[in-house]
């Protein structure tokens, strides 16, 4: 390790290898921290991903691609299910090889990288302005001084917070997210399945992700304030006990994914936050793989334009750039998020009805997304913005 870096990233998630990788490509010296002891472990997420998000920055790879998917299934409360027709393809992840591939892309532009690095706290001159890092690497506390400071540290960022930004996200903008990769079941490898209603998942949605042979990613999300009623964790256990009776668990994860919009500040006294530490979460969804990785781009390269400018203040770019990329629709996003939150059983299974009686040539997203308006045409007008830009 040198002495001081230009920059410092704090977290090798997707959000932060793209960060890095893109921050050392504009001319920046760059170091990578990451508190666990491995790139990529433990995984968090359903890890499913489109083919036009990833190859923005990654060719598709065997190694790290667990299944191709071509179509995805849509299950009405009523056990109807819709399965829309689509025009690309998409892919269910092996995490813990994909974040180690970003890591090593980031590696091969000159990031150094350390694992079991933990960050405690920043580094700060007399006037209270960033000025490095402070961690706890191999049992042995250091300082690091740098210029700027990367936070990709996960939702609610404690760097974030110590520069002042307040990265709390909301309990109504929380979702309760569990999964488990279970084994010994019979699932379709090129489909992914989307179950809604109140018995699996009220206000939110159930996945079943196919990860290779006889294997899944079963997992679902619903509103902290419905988890109080019923855990997340119940829910998945019932669903699988009733769907998957026999099925092996081989991992089971819990934890909160921040279905918000952007933070109000994502810059702030020579920190810049990327990923779910900003909240660039898609809120409909909650994916935040590629939105994050947009975000580490965008961040990265400003940055790096920051030193070359030798001018911090050019940070504040960042914020106009994801603004004008992905904030504004993600803000739309949340607006629709909450109307289908909204929905009643009735109400879902009368859209899957409607979606149904389509021409399969015209059973596309947009057509099942027209049928959710005419149930609740609140909608349109949030729907409508997405679209004409």
């Amino acid at each position: 390790m040198k002495t001081r870096y230009d920059i410092i990233v704090v977290g090798a998630g997707p959000a932060g290898s793209t960060a890095a990788r893109y921050a050392a490509a504009g001319g920046a010296s760059v170091l990578m921290l990451e508190k666990d002891r491995d790139v990529g472990y433990p995984v968090r997420c359903g890890e499913a991903v489109s083919h036009e998000g990833v190859i923005q920055f990654i060719q598709p790879d065997s190694k790290w691609i667990a299944a191709t998917v071509t179509k995805f299934r849509l299950v009405a409360p009523n056990g109807k299910s819709v399965v829309p027709r689509l025009d690309g393809i998409g892919y269910v992840l092996e995490r813990r090889i994909f974040d180690y591939e970003l890591a090593k892309l980031a590696a091969e532009e000159g990031v150094e990288v350390v694992t079991k690095a933990y960050v405690y706290d920043l580094l700060k001159n007399d006037d209270g302005v960033v000025v490095g890092i402070r961690a706890l690497i191999k049992d042995e506390k250091i300082d690091i001084p740098c210029k700027i400071v990367v936070a990709a540290d996960g939702v609610e960022s404690r760097v974030g917070k110590w520069a002042g930004i307040d990265t709390t996200c909301h309990i109504r903008d929380m979702e309760s997210c569990a999964q488990m990769t279970i084994s010994g079941i019979n699932v379709e490898q090129d489909v992914l399945d989307f179950y809604f209603g109140d018995d699996v998942s009220p206000g939110g949605y159930l996945w079943v992700f196919p990860k290779g042979k006889n294997t899944a990613n079963v997992g679902l999300g619903l509103s902290v304030e419905e988890a109080k009623k019923k855990s997340a964790i119940k829910f998945l256990r019932e669903f699988i006990e009733k769907k998957f009776p026999n099925a092996a668990i081989l991992t089971h994860i819990a934890g909160g994914v921040p279905c918000a919009k952007t933070c109000d500040r994502i810059v702030a006294n020579n920190v810049i936050l990327v990923g779910d530490a900003a909240h660039q979460v898609n809120p409909v969804s909650g994916g935040g793989i590629i939105s994050g990785m947009i975000g580490g781009m965008i961040g990265g390269q400003v940055a790096a334009e920051a030193i070359t400018k030798k001018d911090l203040s050019h940070l504040t770019e960042y914020e106009k750039r994801w603004q004008k990329r992905l904030g504004w629709r993600h803000e739309v996003f949340y607006n629709i998020k909450e109307a289908i939150a909204s929905f009643s059983d009735d109400t879902l299974n009368s859209i899957c009805d409607s979606a149904l009686k389509l021409p399969e040539e015209k059973r596309t997203l947009g057509g099942i997304f027209r049928a959710a308006l005419w149930n609740k045409p609140s909608m349109l007008m949030e729907v409508a913005k997405v679209f004409v830009s």
